[in-house]
């Protein structure tokens, strides 16, 4: 008798917007059309207990899963448990780091904005160094991004057009992980969002913002279907390689020439947006891709 296919998906018990749900649901469908059972896990509910080499978890029983959460640790102990995950720990790790993503895309031919990594402070009573910010300024004049390491759906991001703005955020921002970059003017409020699933592109949205520089659905801009360039196809399909990402969304801007520049890399990007824009059934291509890992 044939064993039955089964597969986990872990949401997290929390951050839980409606595309998140729907994400979630929707790949659990494709999943069961394909034959596979799927459980849907909220991971604050997945007790993990590790006790010297022992740990309490039997991973045996599923074939793989469908992360859908950043929670690293989590990931890392599921991996050394032998579960294959997708995306896997190291990339979801690195995606989830706006800083780990640029270094990583370093030095491949990816051209990505001007960057600056943030100096860590570790007290909020410490005053901040003005000459750091006289650096930046002199490096990346204004108007200028600044973006906390960690963060999504354009929250943590901020375009700063002066000294006593830059002031103000990096007060704000100082004691978290965060980088300045070079603002990409060309196009503003525009960006490309590129799914790849297996590192080929399945479907590409413009995404476009009339009254915030930030182009993501959630800061109120709004998709549409568009026929990228083979040089953005290139580029989007080099970066999951690179990352090692069985899915991701990747972000770019328009440089001065209309040639493409990385933004973001989204390793769990929604695909309720892009489906909506496309037509493209974003969530059966990621399916397919797992279960032919899998099981072929």
């Amino acid at each position: 008798m044939e064993k039955k296919k089964k597969g986990l998906i872990f949401v997290n018990p929390y951050l839980v917007p409606k595309e998140s749900i729907y994400q979630a649901e929707r790949l659990k469908e494709e999943f069961n059309n394909l034959g596979v059972d799927i459980e849907i896990v909220s991971d604050g509910c997945f007790r993990v207990v590790m006790d010297g080499d022992k740990t309490n978890i039997d991973l045996t029983a599923s074939d793989f899963a469908v992360y859908l959460d950043k929670d690293k640790y989590l990931s890392e102990i599921l991996e050394k448990g032998g579960l294959r995950l997708f995306n896997k720990h190291q990339a979801v790790r690195v995606c989830d780091d706006k800083a780990q993503t640029y270094i990583a895309l370093a030095g491949n031919g990816i051209k990505f904005p001007k960057t600056i990594f943030g100096a860590l402070c570790y007290s909020d009573s410490l005053k901040l160094k003005e000459e750091w910010a006289n650096i930046i300024i002199d490096e990346l004049s204004f108007p200028l991004v600044v973006k906390e390491s960690y963060g999504s759906m354009g929250k943590g991001v901020y375009l700063v057009n002066d000294k006593e703005e830059l002031l103000s955020v990096m007060e704000k921002v100082k004691t978290k992980p965060h980088l300045f970059q070079e603002y990409i003017a060309h196009r503003k409020g525009v960006d490309v969002r590129v799914i790849v699933i297996g590192g080929r592109e399945v479907a590409s949205m413009e995404r476009r913002n009339e009254n915030d520089f930030r182009s993501n659905v959630a800061q109120g801009g709004s998709g549409v279907k568009v026929e990228i360039s083979e040089k953005f196809r290139i580029v989007a399909e080099s970066v999951a390689e690179i990352l090692e990402l069985d899915y991701c969304g990747v972000d770019l801007l328009y440089g001065e020439n209309n040639e493409p520049i990385v933004c973001e890399v989204n390793s769990n990007a929604f695909i309720g947006g892009i489906e909506q824009a496309t037509g493209v059934n974003v969530a059966k291509k990621y399916a397919e891709h797992i279960f032919n890992t899998i099981y072929k």
